[in-house]
């Protein structure tokens, strides 16, 4: 019999020993995502309160909002991971926020 501790189970420890590591907590969230929403977005939103500069959760978040169909709270993750990403010179993760902004707008534009 396998008792190799699955990922999830590893990361439940790590996150047992450091609960305020947010690396693990944004890997928890990222583990939960498809499985179960719902606590995926309690892991993002524990980032958002208390590491709103870990850039990484604005896109995730502001798309897992939208999936649990709630586009108001997704626009304002959205805005505010343009201000933060920006003020980090993470360029990139703010391209990637701005698309994802567009869409819920509305405002993405594709060629036909």
């Amino acid at each position: 019999m396998d008792t190799t501790p699955t990922r999830l189970q590893q990361l439940l420890t790590f996150y047992n020993e450091d609960p305020n590591d947010p690396f693990i907590i944004y890997a928890l969230a990222t583990e939960y995502r498809t499985t179960e929403p719902q606590r995926a977005m309690e892991y993002y939103q524990k980032l958002l309160d208390e590491h709103p500069d870990y850039v990484g959760t604005y896109y995730h978040a502001g798309k897992m909002l939208e999936h649990l169909q709630n586009p108001e709270e997704a626009e304002k993750v959205y805005r505010r991971g343009l201000q933060i990403s920006r003020k980090a010179g993470q360029m990139h993760a703010a391209s990637e926020i701005q698309q994802a902004l567009n869409s819920l707008l509305g405002l993405d534009y594709e060629d036909e």
